[in-house]
């Protein structure tokens, strides 16, 4: 079995939860009391999209960029 690289965005929520989603599969997502845990469960997610996702039809991940917008405040 081939070992896939694929990104991850790891954010934390008001109440202290880790939420992890991969851009690559539309509705990938998962949550943890603790990154660990996080990562954990959207390793199942993933695994999940896999079955149900042939690997040529996914976009192909570019980068992030930070994007500046003028706030009224």
């Amino acid at each position: 079995m081939e070992n896939l690289r694929l990104p991850i965005i790891i954010e934390i929520d008001e109440d202290g939860y880790y939420i992890v989603t991969c851009p690559l599969f539309r509705g990938c997502h998962s949550c943890g009391e603790s990154i660990d845990e996080a990562l954990e469960n959207i390793k199942e997610v993933i695994e999940m999209c896999l079955e149900e996702t042939n690997l040529e039809e996914l976009n192909k991940f570019v980068g992030f960029r930070e994007l500046e917008i003028a706030q009224n405040v």
